[in-house]
């Protein structure tokens, strides 16, 4: 944990005072004794500073003081027909960590309809693994979720509505360039990354998303699974 990340609401009069996880790592991990500094954040607000007023067995008192702003929201937003429960359940604090604005999860044609029903798509389940990823990042920006059971409905109705400016780009092995070798974006332009599922896009959705703007690319001869394939895009549009 390599920052403590606060609600606003647990913020009064400059003070906060913690009883949980975060506590205990301050406790036993840290082993930070009253007037020690620590590296806090506001979830989707500033980076801080934390001095440690007091200890004891179950709580742990701080003092905050916030920078004036607020650290730059992630520039790349999220595409991704749902995985499979257990790789989106790993997936969840690598995407924050990463740096993901906005998470739409799709179910394309490849995609169980039961994937739907997880409990991994729960926002008490998932926003705990959100912010395990933010605080091993030192971000404080909360990727937004969305959840899109039907593919037709989501492309045709809202998606030009949630990306109207974005820079849209499309990883599909049917593609006959490299990532490197598209144009790049405008430098203060958003980007939405759209990732299929390990089967891969039918023609059908490659011919919709396309006709909505996105550009396609490979990733070349190698078959990833989708953690994978997504943590290897996300690191290198993190680069552009």
């Amino acid at each position: 944990m390599n920052l403590i990340l606060l609600q606003p609401e647990e913020v009064n009069d400059s003070r906060a005072v913690l009883t949980d996880e975060r506590a205990r790592h301050i406790r036993k991990v840290l082993k930070a004794a009253p007037g020690k500094e620590l590296r806090i954040g506001l979830v989707d607000g500033p980076l801080g500073t934390g001095t440690v007023e007091s200890v004891d067995s179950s709580s742990v008192g701080l003092r905050c003081a916030f920078e004036l702003t607020d650290p730059p929201r992630p520039r790349v937003d999220l595409l991704l027909a749902m995985p499979r429960p257990k790789v989106l359940k790993r997936m969840w604090a690598q995407l924050a960590a990463l740096g993901v604005g906005r998470i739409v999860l799709l179910r394309a044609e490849k995609v169980e309809r039961y994937y739907f029903d997880s409990h991994v798509i729960e926002p008490d389940f998932y926003r705990k693994l959100l912010m395990e990823g933010l605080q091993q990042a030192r971000c404080t920006h909360l990727p937004s979720v969305q959840i899109e059971p039907l593919f037709k409905p989501y492309v045709e109705d809202r998606l030009d509505a949630d990306f109207s400016s974005h820079w849209k780009i499309l990883a599909d092995p049917s593609g006959h360039k490299p990532l490197n070798q598209l144009p790049k974006p405008d430098p203060e332009q958003r980007i939405v990354l759209a990732v299929g599922p390990e089967g891969g896009w039918t023609p059908y959705e490659l011919e919709m998303l396309c006709g909505r703007g996105f550009e396609l690319f490979s990733l070349g001869g190698r078959i990833l699974r989708t953690d994978t394939a997504t943590v290897g895009m996300l690191t290198h549009l993190a680069m552009i």
